[in-house]
């Protein structure tokens, strides 16, 4: 049985209402006990009615003159298994019993059940349903800070109620709050049912609206939540010394969120009783914004006797007051932009709620309904900077804008506004309407070099724009247009007239770097596996530019040295103009005879550009047949993953190493007599066989790679070999997202506070190679707009790989492991800070170096790509618009002046992003933005807010892998 216990004093307007939602329940096995504390009305009276009505109805008198002693006194006489404590203003669903009674059914360890409830104002409006899921999870830390459930949104369980002393009847407020506390100081479990089952009145004079004894007594109530409570003899270990202050903050902080509701409900009611000083334990970060409006907000709700659909219209009894406090609150943090954090979100949080039937102007956003077929110009009044629009249509809401606002917004602006939202089709007027007026105005968009109204939005973003650029002009970095980072191509081996095709590679000097240390190693070791004794006659092929020619020479009686490309021929002849044993010419040795009676023919680094091994097979029979009997041939090429995708190798399109060796070996008449091999390349001597020769088993060593590998040569190998490769998935996979890779600072110490934001080098050394390694390509933020533009899906494996801040670390350890990889990432800067510390982190430990102008120059011509973090790394939402468009439209210009080419994508410091942000964005010229989104980028993304997937450096390479994996699948 459940015992209902009613304190009644003087509610002759509500009690009916309370004893017949008793009667309607759907469980019969109930009783109520009336406690009439004194009534001078006409309550004694409706109390006999219900008693000649219903036996389960039962009275006593009582002078307590307080709520909990009234629920004592009732207690002492109960008979049920369960407790509910039912005020005399309020009421339960007709299902509030059954629904209870089967949650504390499902669980017979339960010490109480609890509910959702709604408050019900003096007109009969019903905010929306609350309920605190964290009482299910941890009753009493949540307890220790706050009341989170309303007095008869509860069934207890009666003997532990007995047993903990009942209510404290020296709490005038918060006594429910005080009870609940203890009972949940025993480790019991409390069970929800997520329903808005109790419906909760609230008028004029409630006792919840006399802030000072509400503070008082809750400030008795917190103390002893975070102390040991000898009220309560049996806690639980874990709550037996009070509640700990990393579940959920201290006693200080839980006082000062209490005081915000109090003090938010004294704005509601047009009074001012709390001290601002009282809320210095609140928290200034960005991420507790939300909250601290939400927690004002329902204090404005219970202090103005509002619903929320009904605060916006009545700011002008509060607006004053509650953004006072909340300007008072930026002081107390010494953080204006916290404080105005704070009014945005609470602004929108009340126009979310209405339906602004009439205009509705707040401290900082003015709320308006739009004709999107017949707008009109709107005036910005003093303090706005962000308009809340219903653009309507045929009487009805057909899309909702939120922007930041500079000045006047003109008619022309909000057809343009209106055509995000709206096709122009439907745009346009009625059938019958006069259509002139809208089609002339939606022709004055296309109007090229048109100047806007110096005070309109637009005009003042122009001014803005112009300032920035001043800015950027006077600065003293010099702005040269760099030339396009130049990648070369990969050997494919197809091209229509390879003469044409060679002389276009030679066009520059030098084009593979053959003064590198790993190139002249490679060439100390073609010399070092030449055969022993006296070579007479030598033919290079693919001579190139002379560079082993000339190391070549000394070694033989004649050299004769060809090319397929003039242009190669004429700087070789005269490299070793100095050698007369060295004679040149152009030879294409695919079509053209080769000299014969040759003792040595070496050819290095081309066997790979032939179309195909059938061609490579034609060729080997021709050196043959130019070598003398007993003659050498030395091929030196690279292993290429496409003979085996199993072991290091490069990825080329073309066939490697080990296929041109063993077709060399297959070959009638060649013998290989000794290799080189390394890790990635192997040099080979084939001798042809004389009538009488005999073949010897080959020598193969295994030497290491001791010259430095530079990068050239390094991205285009896959180390460990492939499990997929590039130009395989671009053939076979079409898919419609992909990740993009969030990261902040490669370095292996730094604060320890800020491990999340940083990896290892060899963490992510190891995860790019990873990328490689499983045919992973890189992307800039252009090309994924574009494709998202295009609805077309993305090719093969791509990967956006991006760094927020622009740490110097990124140059000295992240930007070299990318090239490696042949990777790229898109790095995003805080233009004002380049060259200083990120005092962002302050808090944290020691700043971390960012890269300056110069740094940031030197690796665009590498082919890093950058981006805009803002000038300042100030999260965005605190921001009023003006300073918001200032920070863009500078980042935006230093970016372009330090790289030389148009910077279009942003990433929003924090990833802090709000309503105003996308639009604004796009007027200052961007068209790719990522804020606060997590997960993959896909076609149906919007290109101003995309979502990235965060990698921590305090997870593991499977995680890594699980993340990115998960998007192919």
């Amino acid at each position: 049985m459940v015992s209902i216990v009613v304190p009644v004093h003087n509610a002759e307007a509500t009690l009916a209402r309370a004893l017949d939602c008793l009667l309607d329940q759907e469980i019969v096995d109930w009783e109520a006990i009336i406690v009439d504390d004194a009534s001078t009305d006409r309550t004694p009276a409706i109390i006999a009615g219900y008693l000649e009505r219903d036996a389960r109805f039962r009275t006593l008198s009582s002078c307590a003159h307080s709520a909990a002693g009234a629920r004592n006194s009732g207690t002492s006489t109960a008979r049920g298994q369960w407790l509910m404590f039912l005020d005399a203003d309020d009421w339960v669903a007709a299902s509030f019993l059954a629904k209870m009674l089967a949650a504390l059914k499902s669980a017979p360890d339960a010490v109480a059940a609890y509910c959702g409830s709604r408050r019900v104002m003096p007109d009969g409006e019903l905010t929306p349903s609350s309920i605190s899921t964290e009482v299910a999870i941890q009753p009493f830390e949540t307890f220790a800070r706050r009341c989170a459930v309303r007095t008869h949104a509860l069934l207890v369980d009666r003997e532990t109620i007995v047993e903990l002393g009942g209510f404290d009847v020296s709490l005038r407020t918060c006594e429910g709050w005080d009870l609940w506390q203890r009972l949940a100081r025993l480790g019991k479990r409390w069970v929800m049912v997520d329903e808005p089952l109790a419906f909760y009145r609230v008028g004029p004079n409630s006792l919840t609206r006399n802030s000072t004894q509400m503070l008082a007594d809750a400030e008795i109530v917190i103390a002893r939540g975070f102390s040991p409570d000898p009220r309560v003899k049996r806690p639980a270990p874990a709550h037996a010394n009070g509640a700990i202050s990393a579940n959920g903050g201290t006693a200080s902080e839980a006082l000062a969120w209490f005081a915000l509701w109090n003090a938010a409900s004294d704005c509601g009611r047009g009074a001012r009783s709390i001290d601002p000083q009282s809320l210095r334990a609140l928290p200034a970060g960005r991420k507790w914004a939300r909250e601290i409006a939400e927690v004002a907000f329902d204090g404005l709700v219970a202090g103005s006797l509002s619903a929320p659909v009904q605060l916006a219209a009545r700011w002008d009894r509060f607006g004053g007051s509650i953004t006072e406090l909340i300007v008072e609150l930026g002081k107390v943090w010494n953080d204006s932009a916290a404080g105005r954090r704070v009014q945005y979100h609470l602004e929108q949080m009340l126009l979310d709620f209405d339906d602004l039937a009439a205009p509705r102007r707040l401290a900082r956003t003015l709320g308006i309904r739009v004709d999107a077929r017949n707008p009109a110009s709107t005036d910005l009044p003093e303090g706005i900077d962000q308009i809340y629009a219903y653009l309507m249509m045929d009487g009805r809401i057909e899309a909702r804008a939120q922007f930041g606002a500079l000045g006047k917004v003109t008619r022309r602006h909000w057809i343009e506004l209106a055509l995000n939202f709206v096709p122009p089709e439907r745009l346009a007027p009625q059938t019958g309407a006069d259509k002139s007026d809208m089609s002339a105005a939606m022709a004055s968009l296309s109007m090229a070099g048109r100047r806007p109204d110096r005070d309109s939005h637009f005009g003042k973003l122009a001014r803005l724009a112009a300032e920035a650029r001043r800015l950027v002009r006077s600065s003293a970095e010099p702005a040269e247009r760099l030339a396009t980072p130049r990648r070369a191509r990969a050997a494919d081996g197809h091209d229509n007239d390879r003469t044409s095709f060679w002389n276009r590679r030679f066009a520059t000097e030098d084009p593979w770097n053959y003064r590198s240390p790993y190139e002249q190693e490679k060439y100390e070791r073609q010399l070092e596996i030449l055969p022993a004794g006296p070579i007479g006659r030598a033919l290079e092929l693919a001579c190139a530019e002379g560079h082993f020619t000339r190391q070549l020479a000394p070694r033989v009686g004649h050299l004769t040295a060809t090319d397929i490309s003039d242009v190669a021929v004429g700087r070789a002849r005269a490299r070793c103009s100095d050698q007369p044993n060295v004679e040149f010419g152009v030879l294409d040795f695919s079509a053209d005879t080769l000299p014969g009676e040759m003792d040595l023919i070496v050819c290095s680094e081309v066997l790979y550009y032939l179309d195909d091994l059938d061609e490579l097979r034609r060729i080997a029979k021709k050196i043959v047949a130019a070598l003398a009997p007993g003659g050498s041939f030395v091929s030196a090429h690279a292993f290429v993953l496409r003979d085996n995708v199993e072991r290091t190798g490069f990825d080329w399109n073309t066939f490697g190493a080990q296929a041109i060796s063993q077709t060399l070996a297959a070959t009638e008449g060649l013998v290989l007599e000794q290799s080189i091999q390394t890790e990635l390349y192997r040099i080979d001597r084939f001798r042809r066989l004389s009538p009488d020769d005999v073949a010897t088993e080959p020598v193969i060593d295994h030497v290491p790679i001791r010259a430095p590998i530079g990068i050239g040569v390094a991205r285009n190998v896959v180390w460990g070999g492939a499990r997929a490769l590039r130009r395989d998935v671009a053939r076979s996979e079409r898919r419609q997202r992909m990740p993009v890779l969030m990261y902040h600072s490669v370095a292996d110490d730094g604060p320890a506070a800020l491990a999340r934001f940083r990896l290892t080098p060899a963490a992510f050394g190891s995860q790019m190679a990873w990328l490689r390694a499983n045919g992973f390509h890189a992307i800039t933020s252009e090309q994924l707009g574009w494709s998202i533009a295009n609805r077309e899906p993305f090719v093969g494996r791509p990967v956006l790989i991006t760094f927020d801040d622009g740490f110097q670390n990124f140059a000295d350890h992240a930007w070299p492991i990318l090239r490696a990889n042949d990777l790229t990432a898109e790095v995003f800067l805080v233009t004002d800070l380049v060259g200083e510390s990120a005092r962002w982190d302050v808090d944290s430990g020691p700043p971390t170096q960012l890269m300056d102008a110069g740094t940031v120059r030197r690796l665009a011509g590498e082919g890093a790509f950058f981006g805009s973090h803002l000038a300042t790394h100030r999260a965005i939402d605190g921001l009023s618009s003006s300073e918001l468009a200032a920070e863009l439209l500078r980042s935006r210009m230093f970016v372009e002046r330090w790289t030389g080419r148009p910077t279009t994508a942003f990433a929003a410091p924090f990833s802090v992003t709000d309503r105003r942000l996308g639009r604004l964005a796009k007027e200052c010229g961007y068209r790719i933005g990522f804020g606060g989104k997590h997960g993959p980028a896909d076609l149906d993304c919007d290109p101003i807010d995309l979502p990235r997937i965060e990698v921590r450096g305090d997870r593991s390479l499977d995680d890594f892998v699980a993340r990115v994996e998960a998007v192919l699948e």
